[in-house]
């Protein structure tokens, strides 16, 4: 029995999901305007004016987990599906085709218009723009104008030949229009409101409307009343044949998603009664809602909504103390909160704010905006501190000292109660990107450089590092590392009086960590690099990602190593995985070479090294004496150098594999070699 546990461990530790990074269930944001279901697959298209979140994701676990599809940076408005044709009609872009589930996408000729609705009918497809109406009848090779120039359409709604559009703006010619020949010719109906969105029951029509509900007709149109829902943005309708949900938005209060069993005599509001809803899709008993802030499942009519774990709110900064790690986010998600590693998150206190940064010691957590808070219970309530009003960009706790580093030229102000009161240091001018602490060194990141205090913040003195714009910073003992900004990462031995430039030299570095000798860096578009060797040379450590995504924080705990990113929430990876492939010459070698590992014959861990001599995808593999794949130890792109990883990792070292012989196997582009080791107990 003890040697069937021990490689169920094996496998499970060399296992994918701890050889790259793994998403954080919880942090919800992203901003969802179109929700379509086929069969299994449930699409969202997302984004923001703000850029974050864009593009195609799919599911095909009813939520319970995503994927974004290869349409990632673009606004989606619409979309549509017919067959094994996806439609999804963008900002800007016009409109694009998947006919695989999104793992590939092509622009269609309608390449240039906001796309803000999509409908099908047979081999008709309609996009509603911003000049509108167009028609395709061969899966977007050519688009015609079919009517309503220079209208804004926003919805569509078909039944049999009868094709009804929801048009208008606040500034804009508004209304709901009808046509019985495929948008030959379009008829103005009677209702001449702003109109977001449409859908059609049995004989009934329903419209509903900017700020004025629903509206519903019996008689395509020719005449409308007015439902019980009368005060509300309808951003979103649809019919299950016996219910009619309504997802709404309200300027001045929160939206919510109704439901009406009677045509809209009357209403009940669903428990969903706090999200700005844009979208609604029905799948079986499943109702879906995309929302400002995610995407939203019931499976009971609407009495009960669970959110899915669509992800994708920026994180600015985390901090962890004990089994606690904080989030914090941007555009006004507040903070997150973790009791279990970061695999769920639960949203915590300072919701609708934009927190800046982070610190936490004990039951004292701080948290830095225009103003500096402070939550002693874990971080669920929060009390604003006495320094306010200076924009609070960076936070460091040294014993009972917490260092605030302000945005608004104030410099770097300390509290020793907790933040009852607060000093100004002789440090008063400059915007304070960073704060690190090593013992009694406090270092500040500015635009000017890198200042040091050795007395508490009383006196300070600008280090060697004087000319540039420092980000980050990080310390360990002496060692001092500073992210600036386009010349990458720095490196002081000596606390400051030195600095030299490592290899990683033309980035953006928005996060550093340190871990023994181990060097993290986030940078602004290129992910997490990681160094074993002072910054003589870097790894990049993207797997898992699906992109290289921006990183504004990164924090070692609990033997895992966390990124915030730019729209992507929290990941994680184990540390002791991360570590495993150590850079032990940055010397560029002449050709690609597999060493043979040593010690050999090896019990129970042996050394691998290996050269890569120009910039390489590698993988290293482990086989049996059958041939059977036993684990994969590289899988990621290496710059040029010689690397080594042990064989097992120091996850496994106590592993029970059975004596014998085995072989590994490098690939790097085209090169390819193999050699044998022998396990001997």
């Amino acid at each position: 029995m003890k040697k069937v546990i021990f490689i169920i461990c094996f496998l499970l530790l060399f296992g994918n999901g701890y050889s790259q990074w793994e998403q954080g269930n919880g942090i919800y944001g992203v901003a969802t305007r179109s929700l379509v279901v086929s069969g299994n697959n449930l699409f969202a298209g997302t984004g923001s004016s703000d850029g974050n979140s864009t593009g195609v994701f799919l599911s095909t676990n009813n939520g319970q987990s995503w994927t974004q599809t290869a349409l990632n940076d673009k606004i989606i408005y619409s979309l549509a599906i017919s067959g094994n044709n996806i439609f999804a009609g963008t900002w800007v872009y016009g409109i694009f085709l998947s006919t695989n589930i999104g793992q590939t996408w092509i622009q269609t000729a309608l390449n240039n218009e906001n796309v803000y609705s999509l409908a099908i009918s047979g081999n008709n497809i309609f996009a509603g723009t911003e000049d509108g109406v167009y028609l395709s009848t061969n899966n977007g090779q050519n688009w015609t104008q079919k009517g309503l120039e220079n209208i804004k359409v926003n919805t569509f709604a078909i039944s049999g030949n009868n094709i009804f559009a929801g048009t208008g703006s606040v500034y804009d010619t508004a209304g709901v229009y009808f046509s019985s020949n495929n948008g030959q010719n379009w008829s103005q109906t009677s209702l001449n409101k702003v109109i977001y969105s449409l859908t059609i029951s049995g004989n009934n029509v329903f419209a509903g409307t900017f700020y004025e509900g629903v509206y519903r007709s019996t008689d395509n149109g020719q005449t409308w009343t007015q439902t019980s829902l009368n005060n509300k943005d309808v951003y979103a309708l649809i019919s299950t044949g016996s219910e009619i949900i309504a997802g709404t938005y309200y300027l001045y209060g929160s939206g919510c998603v109704f439901t009406s069993t009677n045509n809209g005599d009357n209403w009940t509001q669903t428990t969903l009664n706090s999200q700005y809803t844009y979208a609604l899709a029905i799948s079986g008993n499943n109702i879906f809602a995309g929302t400002e802030n995610g995407i939203f499942l019931s499976t009971n009519n609407g009495s009960l909504w669970t959110r899915t774990s669509l992800s994708n709110i920026t994180i600015t900064c985390i901090a962890g103390a004990g089994n606690y790690i904080y989030a914090g986010t941007s555009y006004y998600w507040g903070i997150w909160i973790s009791t279990n590693n970061g695999q769920n998150w639960t949203q915590g206190g300072m919701q609708s704010y934009t927190i800046n940064a982070l610190a936490a010691t004990g039951n004292n957590v701080f948290a830095g905006r225009g103003n500096v808070f402070r939550s002693t219970n874990n971080g669920v309530y929060w009390s604003e501190t006495t320094l306010s009003n200076h924009g609070v960009y960076s936070l460091a706790i040294s014993g009972n000292t917490v260092y605030a580093g302000t945005s608004d030229y104030s410099g770097v102000f300390f509290t020793t109660n907790n933040g009852n009161n607060w000093t100004q240091t002789s440090l008063n001018i400059g915007y304070i990107y960073s704060l690190a602490e090593s013992g009694n060194n406090i270092f500040a990141g500015r635009e000017a450089g890198v200042y040091l205090s050795t007395n508490n913040g009383q006196n300070w003195f600008q280090t060697g590092l004087n000319d540039q714009q420092v980000f980050s910073l990080a310390c360990s003992g002496n060692t001092v590392v500073a992210g600036t900004f386009h010349s990458g990462v720095l490196l002081s031995t000596n606390n400051g009086v030195n600095w030299n430039q490592t290899a990683l030299n033309n980035y953006i570095i928005d996060a550093l960590s340190i871990s023994g000798n181990y060097i993290f860096a986030g940078t602004r578009d290129c992910g997490v690099y990681f160094s074993s060797n002072n910054g003589a040379s870097w790894v990049q450590k993207n797997q898992g990602f699906g992109c290289n995504p921006g990183i504004r924080s990164l924090i070692i705990i609990n033997n895992y190593i966390f990124a915030g990113t730019v729209g992507n929430s929290v990941w994680r990876r184990s540390l002791s995985n991360i570590i495993g492939i150590q850079s032990i010459n940055s010397n560029i070698p002449d050709k690609f070479s597999l060493s043979q590992n040593y010690p050999n014959p090896f019990n129970p861990t042996t050394n691998i090294k290996y050269q890569i001599a120009k910039n390489s995808f590698v993988t290293l593999k482990v086989y049996d004496i059958l041939g059977k794949e036993i684990t994969t130890l590289v899988n990621e792109k290496l710059q040029p150098g010689e690397y080594e990883v042990q064989f097992p990792n120091v996850q496994v070292a106590n592993v029970q594999l059975p004596s014998g012989v085995y072989f590994y196997k490098l690939v790097a582009g085209d090169f390819s070699e193999t050699r044998k080791m022998i396990l001997l107990k």
